[in-house]
């Protein structure tokens, strides 16, 4: 069956501007412009619409999603599934979270009793399902499955002390890269400084370290437009004087 853009857009629930930006940057192209130079679309470019708004509902930029469907060894089934496997995390992710509110909300009307430890679990989920959301299909195509879930599991195991570390670090790693930005020079000692934060902050959550691991995370920073825009709130260029800044304490500066 073939659809023209009025059609297409409102069975998939997008915007016709949206379909025809799509076209514009190359992710999604008619499979034909019919007399009257309407855009057509058949099979083929219904499917591709439908894994386009699977990226989009993971978090997944417009750029990273046109690498992705354009590469030549893409395979449909394999994505299909990979998805299905996020959205399945995702929603005993949900679950949990839910489970947290009732038991809180039954705490509140006196219905019954919820530990400390209880309580901040709900905390340790949200951050999990907050970074799977934002992140989880870049970085487990780098990194893999089993590296992201030992994280997640590490991150469910954070005592609520060690947890408010992590988010004290989170913050003293940004307030030390302000500072170490205006020495203009990522080896300074208040850059490396900066660095080992960062390192200290990563402990947390990862399994293992490693320097290699460390700089290509770092790279990553400039690599996608999200952690881009994390660190270069601190100030324009925060992200690339980090990556510097790692790659110098890692001894992995090319």
């Amino acid at each position: 069956m073939e659809y023209t853009v009025q059609k297409l857009a409102k069975m998939a629930g997008v915007s016709t501007r949206t379909l025809r930006y799509y076209d514009e940057i190359g992710i999604l192209k008619p499979a034909r412009m019919n007399s009257s130079g309407y855009r057509i679309y058949g099979p083929a470019e219904v499917d591709r619409l439908q894994q386009i708004l699977f990226y989009r509902e993971l978090g997944v930029s417009l750029e990273n999603i046109k690498s992705i469907i354009t590469d030549p060894s893409f395979d449909r089934t394999h994505a299909l599934k990979e998805h299905r496997e996020e959205l399945l995390a995702k929603r005993a992710q949900l679950d949990q979270l839910i489970e947290n509110v009732n038991k809180t909300i039954a705490v509140s009307e006196g219905r019954m009793i919820m530990s400390d430890k209880e309580k901040f679990e709900g905390f340790k989920q949200k951050l999990i399902e907050d970074n799977e959301k934002k992140y989880g299909v870049e970085i487990r195509a780098k990194y893999g499955d089993e590296v992201v879930n030992q994280s997640n599991q590490k991150i469910k195991g954070l005592t609520e002390e060690q947890y408010a570390d992590l988010e004290r670090l989170s913050e003293e790693v940004l307030d030390s890269l302000k500072g170490a930005m205006a020495t203009g020079d990522p080896a300074s000692e208040l850059a490396q400084k900066t660095a080992e934060l960062h390192r200290k902050w990563l402990s947390y959550t990862w399994s293992n370290y490693s320097k290699e691991a460390h700089a290509s995370l770092a790279q990553m920073y400039l690599d996608d437009e999200r952690f881009t825009a994390y660190y270069d709130k601190v100030e324009p260029g925060a992200a690339e004087f980090l990556r510097d800044a790692i790659h110098i304490y890692t001894g992995m500066k090319k």
